[in-house]
């Protein structure tokens, strides 16, 4: 049986998390027809359906904003994760936005000969394995996945012998289920950390492992830098920000806890790592009433059934691991020719600013680890990009749209 060629299309976006639909919305704003496809049953899934209940915004809600909408003044400064999912429920319908849900991308790839984009999509609503997947040929293809596509689990010795429950970070969702039990954290960025602040006030014993350097801010910090990343250069603000931290964090090493001789700005720029975001969970790790519950350990040696051995000989039995270790892309998996776009690591292969856009019509879209306001960056650019291309190809779409 033949594929089934559904439609020829200007734009094929791939996604509809906060990528997808920006570029999706700026697109309508042009007139520019594009087609979202989702592979999950509704917008934004990451954020619905694989996120802790008390996850908020980190950066103020100025820095937080998709293209074409702001947040309005009522809303709170640092949103909670449901004001946002509002925000982009509110903003799917606003712009007519219309993502296919449930439609699997299995493979996208560029046919010189008719110097297209063939993407072959998959409705996982149909059951029958003999229908075949549809076929959709486009002038320019955006990937809207994200960097989060997919949890990392990472190898270490003898977990598939632990006898207590493992799961991911994306899977957790309240430490309520936890309680009285001895928890292990592994992974100290934002995730983890919240996460055993979230298992630390829900009354289990949680413990974190720290294995690379870090930098610890507050959310009020962190805020005055990006305000002043506007007017003056990196080194200038992170003295300035590493001179507030000073004040708060300056015993952390006590703790086991090593910042980058690098500022917190531009060792994001150099690493890809963001600052911790404190909200509570250095307050728990130097509380003594506290201490015996929650301690920071160094790397992991090997698991052996509930005991854990730790890289400085220590041992310590718990009931649970939680895998606060991040997430990857599989772009690669269904994007056969991916080489115009990313390297072998699923990251754009032109350098920031221009690692947005790729060879043959093939865009990314919030893959340089800049959050919400590097996918508003993005998505204007491409969808700018686009339209101006089409007004170049083709003069009577252009004249149709003035």
């Amino acid at each position: 049986m033949e594929n089934n060629v559904f439609e020829n299309a200007s734009v094929v976006i791939v996604g509809a998390g906060p990528s997808g639909i920006a570029t999706s919305a700026l697109l309508n704003s042009m007139s520019v027809p594009n087609i979202v496809f989702e592979r999950e049953d509704c917008c934004a899934s990451l954020w619905k359906k694989r996120s802790y209940d008390r996850l908020s915004l980190h950066l103020a809600k100025n820095f937080c904003s998709l293209p074409l909408m702001p947040h309005p003044f009522s809303t709170a400064t640092f949103m909670s994760k449901d004001t946002f999912i509002s925000y982009m429920d509110e903003y799917v319908s606003r712009f007519n936005v219309n993502p296919h849900y449930c439609h699997n991308v299995e493979s996208a790839f560029y046919e010189e000969a008719d110097k297209k984009w063939k993407v072959e999509v998959k409705n996982t609503r149909v059951t029958d394995k003999e229908v075949c997947p549809q076929v959709y040929y486009a002038d320019f293809l955006v990937v809207a996945t994200g960097e989060n596509s997919q949890a990392i689990i990472p190898e270490l010795p003898g977990l598939e012998t632990f006898n207590g429950k493992v799961i991911h970070a994306s899977d957790y969702k309240c430490g309520a289920s936890f309680k009285d039990k001895s928890v292990l954290v592994i992974g100290c960025g934002n995730s983890g950390m919240e996460i055993s602040n979230d298992l630390s006030e829900n009354g289990a014993h949680a413990s974190i492992v720290v294995r690379s350097q870090l930098h610890v801010l507050s959310r009020e910090i962190v805020r005055i830098g990006m305000i002043l990343l506007n007017f003056l250069p990196v080194n200038m603000v992170d003295r300035f920000v590493s001179f507030l931290a000073m004040f708060r964090y300056s015993d952390l090493p006590i703790y086991g806890i090593r910042q980058p001789a690098e500022g917190p700005f531009f060792y994001k720029t150099l690493t890809g790592k963001t600052p911790v975001i404190d909200r509570g969970t250095i307050k728990k790790i130097r509380s003594q009433k506290i201490k015996i519950y929650r301690q920071v350990f160094p790397g992991i040696e090997k698991i052996h059934n509930n005991i854990v051995e730790f890289k400085n000989g220590a041992l310590q039995r718990f009931d649970a691991i939680v895998l606060a270790t991040g997430y990857r892309s599989v772009a690669h998996n269904w994007l056969k020719d991916y080489k115009f776009i990313f390297n072998e690591d699923d990251k754009p292969k032109n350098k920031y600013p221009n690692h947005w856009k790729g060879e043959k019509g093939v865009y990314c879209v919030g893959f340089t680890g800049r959050g919400i306001q590097g996918i508003s960056s993005d998505s204007k650019a491409v969808a700018e990009d686009i339209y101006q291309l089409l007004m170049a190809q083709k003069p009577t779409y252009a004249a149709r749209m003035v």
